[in-house]
């Protein structure tokens, strides 16, 4: 067996202190991954989608609404947009998992009429092995993308497994089918000029509610504001160029930051973890 061999069944089994990311290809609307760390892993940070994953083995630790949350194997991880959390080891062993980021707008199409809000868990830890079955499928085969109607269905069970924990959700709600249209049609305008200043006007003009309804009404359905929206669209962006190669500065530039700085900083509130380490960690490997 030869030293590269080796070297990637330690990690498989978890011996090595290596720190690692490994991505799924990009597929609108979800991004999946599978990681290991051995200590410290993410500062505090937010993100604008679900972050919904779960633990292959060792101890997940973190952070949430002032509580230390420990995820063990086969324990699911369920953290709604816009929550701060951090992340590390909670064992020497270090600990690895798989993990999906869900637009918001996902769920709430794979839900239609049957719920009137985002469902929410309070407590981020789960044992629900009606959302472990719903997870797994989704993310089996990381080498891969998923396939239009396989992905559909992969929502689907993880959107109605999550409501079966949040009876809350179903209930009524006052914002209707305008204020739907108004959000849906504000959160296409940025993603097509996410690039570029948008002024608050701009989006009156297009959604036709003014900038604070707007406001309300977006994080409503979508668990965030359009301003974190359209700075997670640039990170987005900016992750696809260093990914490829290109330089922070370069990166930045094009995805429409102010400067290399201003990218690092909203890269690190964001993912809690700079855009230099990151891309150092994917770098490093990870078991075939």
């Amino acid at each position: 067996m030869n030293e590269k061999r080796t070297a990637r069944l330690e990690r498989s089994c978890g011996t090595s202190l290596a720190d690692w990311i490994r991505h799924a290809p990009s597929q609108p609307g979800l991004a999946r991954f599978e990681a290991y760390f051995s200590g410290h892993a993410y500062d505090l940070h937010r993100h604008d989608t679900y972050a919904i994953g779960y633990t292959l083995g060792g101890v997940q630790s973190f952070d949430f609404r002032g509580e230390r949350f420990d995820s063990l194997e086969k324990d699911v991880v369920v953290l709604y947009p816009d929550e701060a959390h951090n992340g590390r080891a909670g064992a020497a062993l270090g600990f690895r998992y798989k993990m999906l980021y869900l637009e918001p707008r996902l769920i709430r199409d794979a839900l239609g009429e049957a719920a009137k809000a985002l469902p929410f868990l309070r407590r981020p830890v789960s044992g629900s092995s009606r959302l472990l079955e719903a997870l797994v499928p989704a993310l089996d085969d990381l080498d891969h993308g998923l396939e239009p109607i396989e992905q559909d269905q992969a929502v689907l069970g993880i959107a109605h497994a999550l409501l079966a924990l949040d009876g809350s959700a179903g209930r009524a709600c006052a914002a209707g089918a305008t204020c739907h249209f108004a959000v849906e049609q504000a959160r296409q305008f940025l993603d097509a000029h996410f690039t570029r200043t948008v002024a608050s006007e701009e989006l009156e003009a297009v959604c036709g509610l003014t900038r604070y309804a707007l406001a309300r009404h977006f994080r409503a359905r979508l668990g965030t504001s359009p301003y974190r929206y359209l700075t997670m669209r640039r990170l987005d962006r900016a992750k696809s160029m260093i990914r490829a190669g290109n330089s922070l500065a370069d990166a930045a530039q094009a995805s429409g930051f102010a400067d290399q700085s201003h990218m690092t900083r909203l890269f690190g509130r964001a993912f809690g973890i700079s855009p230099g380490r990151w891309h150092g960690l994917m770098r490093g490997g990870a078991p075939s």
